[in-house]
């Protein structure tokens, strides 16, 4: 199969993929611990491909890429996705399809660089203003432990024997995707692979302890002022006085975007694609076509 092309950004190998045509790149922004978005994000992907274009970025430690050199601070994560595009020949406007973490990053990247971002699309993207709430109400230390811990965790995950037994289908398959037919046997099996490969990589920890930090950054820029499309879901998180789904529904509003509400879980992108991919692109036609 095709898993992309590798461009060489700051001394690392980049891996950037990319299908379909148009005057407009949809790039697709991973969630942190994605263990290989190429794949991850297929279901979706390919449906809109058929009417634009789309790139997937794999950061450093993910997927196809190399080891990142850098900390995984916003700025480097933005700077490196945004190198790593015109080393890969695709040049802005960009629409931003960002899952999870990657929400912060595209804020900053579409405050800071507006000329290069025409809109973004939610595939429940992190709000940064969800992340500097919790850190009032969980601490950085205790937030920090955790992650150390899920780390230690996974690293004997990745190594096989019986915690891989014992959390092998909650973990692996997640998304469903190695039981259900959205990818063939062949990108099942390099989806396994992968994810057993790059789930105890040091670059999801490090973007996990700078999570606050990265998240006030991109608060700092702003609200997001182009046109945005959000889904939400109803995700639990560490904190207990804010809710996911009700920032996420608030800021939505403060930015004018259109809100989809989703109870299927914050891999949505993995079920309802068909969906999502006809919201999205109904979205776009409005904004490129008024």
């Amino acid at each position: 199969m095709n898993t992309g092309e590798k461009v060489e950004v700051n001394g690392v190998k980049l891996n950037v993929y990319s299908e379909g045509s148009g005057d407009v790149t949809i790039v697709f922004m991973a969630g942190n611990g994605v263990t290989c978005p190429v794949l991850e994000y297929k279901p979706i992907y390919r449906r809109m491909s058929k009417n634009y274009r789309i790139a997937v970025i794999e950061k450093a430690g993910y997927g196809f890429s190399g080891s990142a050199k850098t900390p995984r601070t916003i700025e480097n994560l933005v700077s490196e996705d945004r190198e790593a595009l015109l080393k890969a020949g695709i040049e802005p406007p960009y629409v931003l399809a960002a899952h999870s973490y990657s929400g912060f990053e595209a804020v900053y990247w579409a405050n800071t660089y507006p000329d290069e971002v025409k809109a973004v699309l939610s595939m429940d993207m992190g709000i940064p203003t969800m992340a500097v709430l919790q850190a009032k109400e969980v601490s950085e230390e205790k937030r920090c432990g955790m992650v150390k811990k899920q780390q230690k965790l996974l690293q004997k995950v990745a190594k096989g024997g019986l915690l891989t037994k014992l959390f092998k289908n909650k973990l692996e398959n997640a998304s469903g995707l190695l039981s259900g037919s959205e990818l063939n046997d062949e990108e099942k099996k390099i989806y396994r692979e992968m994810f057993y490969k790059n789930i105890a990589n040091p670059e999801f920890t490090d973007e996990a302890m700078h999570m606050t930090e990265n998240a006030q950054k991109a608060e700092n820029t702003g609200i997001l002022k182009c046109p945005c499309c959000f889904y939400i879901s109803d995700m639990k998180t560490l904190a207990k006085n804010v809710s996911w789904r009700q920032v996420g529904i608030d800021y939505a509003k403060k930015c004018g975007g259109d809100v989809h509400l989703s109870d299927k879980g914050h891999m949505m992108y993995a079920f309802i694609p068909d969906e999502m991919s006809d919201t999205f692109s109904k979205f776009l036609h409005s904004v490129f076509c008024n």
